[in-house]
């Protein structure tokens, strides 16, 4: 049977790990993800957080290598805890008046942070779902980029673009969650305050950290929203406001990437793969490290790989 298997690690024990599995890598942008590498049967998926799951039938053994497990579950045990998940949503949840929240652009090394709020009410549902308005990640980039510029001229939305070199002042003193933890509450507070006195039915935020972790993080900002608020993977699958958040979210991503490219002259890819270490390397070569800290997210792997790459 296929198994689950969680661990923590340090920053240390991720470039252990980055390194002893750089010829098991897939070649897969995924949000949030540091890599994710394949051996035997085993996905090893390690997240910037640094949360790493092992599944396969082969979990266990290779989880070890690297630490104790914190969570073990089979397959099916996996699917159960999902669906309790989905029980937590209000009854119809799919056609009541929703603010949906999403992020795009943490796991990548070029290119900033976007966080997007967006409020649809009830009566737009079926508006929204007849142009298209689905999972990003289903969508092509031109679709994305034309959806987008009809779904804010139709709905309200805030939209916060967080640019690398800000990012690199901010990162610091904020982890990468409780950066997420803090965008997404300011931008769900702006948009709460321009919809007033309008309230929506639920606010629904795209789940990239446990709630009590969320509730933990929110603690520390100046306007915390906490009523109402609805945390679930894939949200996008149950509210078409997360859809329209994240389709917003990722045009604006998309579009500062290609904003970067034209100043740069180079052509920045997203994710944070090997070709973004040749690039990074290009751009050092250009104008050092503050040429690279205006486009990309310095604390990645890739700056340091960017680096040998200029000396070789």
């Amino acid at each position: 049977m296929s198994q689950t298997h969680v661990i923590k690690v340090t920053k240390d024990k991720m470039n252990q790990m980055r390194v002893s599995y750089e010829k098991n890598r897939l070649n897969k942008n995924i949000p949030y993800t540091d890599f994710i590498a394949k051996v035997g049967t085993t996905t090893i998926t390690a997240y910037t957080s640094g949360k790493v799951v092992f599944q396969g039938p082969d979990a266990e053994r290779i989880a070890a290598k690297w630490g104790i497990s914190t969570s073990s579950k089979s397959s099916k045990s996996s699917s159960t805890s999902k669906k309790n998940n989905t029980n937590t949503l209000p009854a119809n949840f799919s056609q009541l008046s929703v603010l949906g929240s999403d992020e795009v652009g943490n796991g990548s090394y070029f290119g900033p942070v976007t966080v997007c709020a967006a409020y649809v009410d009830k009566d737009m549902v079926a508006k929204l779902k007849a142009l298209g308005v689905r999972d990003s990640k289903e969508l092509t980039d031109p679709q994305i980029i034309n959806l987008s510029t009809v779904i804010k001229e139709i709905i309200p939305y805030k939209l916060l673009i967080v640019e690398p070199e800000k990012y690199n002042q901010i990162q610091p003193k904020y982890n990468a969650v409780h950066m997420k933890v803090a965008l997404h509450n300011q931008a769900i507070y702006l948009l709460l305050n321009e919809l007033a006195p309008i309230k929506p039915d639920a606010i629904l935020i795209d789940q990239f950290t446990p709630e009590a972790n969320f509730k933990k993080y929110v603690k520390s900002e100046k306007n915390q929203v906490t009523e109402k608020l609805y945390f679930i993977t894939k949200g996008e699958q149950y509210h078409v406001a997360v859809a329209a958040a994240s389709i917003i979210s990722r045009a604006a991503f998309l579009e500062e990437l290609d904003k970067e490219s034209a100043e740069l002259g180079i052509k920045v890819p997203s994710g944070a793969g090997s070709t973004a270490d040749k690039i990074a390397a290009k751009v050092l070569e250009k104008g050092g490290m503050e040429l690279l800290s205006k486009y990309t997210k310095l604390h990645f792997a890739n700056t340091e790989k960017a680096k040998q790459l200029l000396k070789k």
